[in-house]
């Protein structure tokens, strides 16, 4: 059963108030992977070469949120899409897998600089992209996470579908999958 939570629209009006939700830029390129290096860990981190690849391949497939108050780019969520419903490393590192046309995406991030976390800002690019999605005609999003992550993503709407095949950063990952098909 679902149920009404007056609290997570206030919350996203209020989000929507502070941050900009929009398509990235390519001039974007640069701080993008700057955040990412915030973000993650070196052996996870994309490279700044990765991310203008992914930018000039599929930049409707990234979300951005900008700050309205400093104009600066507070985090952003990105994937490629494809007709795979199985991660596998090479995402990462081929922006040439996208297929414009693909039903499926493969989120390759989701980064919320430290000074704009606790506020539901990561949860909130989560739901718009979800709505972006939906209306294109996609039917599922997957991802991977450590085990630290697994109940952030579950709550977002996310089942946890077990250890994944990818072994990227030499860590064990959970693949997790949405289904947004309306």
């Amino acid at each position: 059963m679902r149920f009404h939570d007056d609290s997570n629209e206030k919350q996203g009006k209020d989000i929507s108030e502070r941050y900009e939700f929009r398509d990235i830029r390519k001039e974007e390129a640069e701080r993008a992977a700057e955040i990412e290096r915030i973000c993650f860990p070196p052996n996870e981190a994309c490279s700044e070469e990765h991310m203008r690849e992914r930018i000039e391949k599929a930049p409707e497939l990234f979300l951005a949120a900008v700050d309205r108050q400093t104009g600066g780019m507070a985090g952003f969520l990105n994937g490629l899409a494809t007709d795979e419903d199985s991660f596998r490393d090479e995402f990462f590192t081929d922006a040439g897998l996208h297929n414009p046309a693909g039903s499926n995406i493969m989120l390759l991030g989701l980064d919320v600089l430290p000074q704009h976390r606790g506020q539901g800002l990561a949860g909130e690019l989560v739901a718009q992209y979800v709505r972006r999605e939906r209306e294109r005609g996609r039917k599922m999003l997957l991802l991977t996470c450590l085990q630290g992550k697994v109940k952030m993503y579950e709550k977002m709407g996310f089942t946890d579908r077990g250890i994944a095949d990818s072994a990227w950063g030499k860590e064990e990952w959970h693949e997790m999958s949405r289904r947004i098909e309306a």
